[in-house]
């Protein structure tokens, strides 16, 4: 395992065991392989390996990450998100910017994270964060509380994220929406801002959706699209659903 990277970046996979809505998700059988291998192997496209690492708090994890040389840091078991573990290797590494993928985007695009990477080369000093996503195609999408919706403002600023349908008119119907998308990069100081906190912020905690802390605590998040690959692993249906989009592909 590689302690310090010396890149301009460092990609961070939080992937725990203990996963509230589905247990042991990141190491659930896709296709022969793991849904967090797959999620590596996504990156692997995009990045260099030795720009990849892996934060957990599970040994069962670990040992996945060791059988297919992926790079690997423990972390907390008390980190209150994803985000916190990131924050927890950033603590530790000699980088500016900190790219977060969700471990359970087995479908992950490279070239939406190559795009990540390209806002990341030229975001000016007052961005500190930011995050992509997707137009929705289905109706389904749109009413599912495992899919975080995005609302965006004309200078592509993200205003607000939640597991309820919006944005949506009087009658609450699906006209057009947007869906988060797990990546994100993180400049060391927001991240710093980010675990400050020793308990969630009230509507991060009300959603369960991380990046809203960063609008709680007054920073603007960055939204840049990209284009919308597969199926994120939230819970047992979820993985069920990616194993036959697997087999169709």
């Amino acid at each position: 395992m590689s302690a310090r990277l010396p890149l301009p970046y460092l990609v961070v996979i939080p992937a725990r065991f203990a996963s509230s809505r589905f247990p042991g998700k990141a190491l659930a059988d896709l296709g022969g392989k793991s849904v967090l291998l797959r999620c590596v192997e996504q990156v692997r496209k995009a990045v260099p390996n030795e720009s990849i690492l892996v934060a957990t708090d599970d040994e069962r994890i670990v040992a996945e990450c060791e059988q297919h040389d992926v790079n690997w840091r423990l972390t907390s078991s008390s980190c209150l998100t994803g985000t916190d573990r990131v924050a927890e290797v950033a603590q530790q590494s000699n980088v500016e910017w900190f790219v977060n993928v969700q471990g359970d985007e087995p479908f992950l695009d490279p070239v939406g994270l190559r795009s990540l990477l390209t806002a990341v080369s030229h975001a000016d000093a007052s961005v500190g964060v930011i995050n992509a996503y997707s137009a929705i195609s289905t109706e389904t999408d749109f009413r599912s509380s495992t899919v975080p919706k995005v609302v965006v403002d004309q200078h592509s600023r993200l205003l607000y994220v939640s597991r309820g349908p919006i944005p949506t008119g009087k009658s609450l119907e699906y006209s057009s929406a947007k869906r988060q998308i797990g990546l994100y990069a993180f400049r060391k100081n927001a991240l710093e801002l980010f675990s400050g906190r020793t308990s969630k912020t009230p509507l991060e905690h009300i959603e369960d959706i991380e990046i809203l802390r960063f609008l709680e605590l007054g920073m603007s998040v960055k939204m840049i699209e990209v284009e919308s690959v597969g199926i994120a692993i939230d819970t047992p249906e979820d993985l069920a659903r990616a194993r036959q989009y697997l087999a169709n592909c």
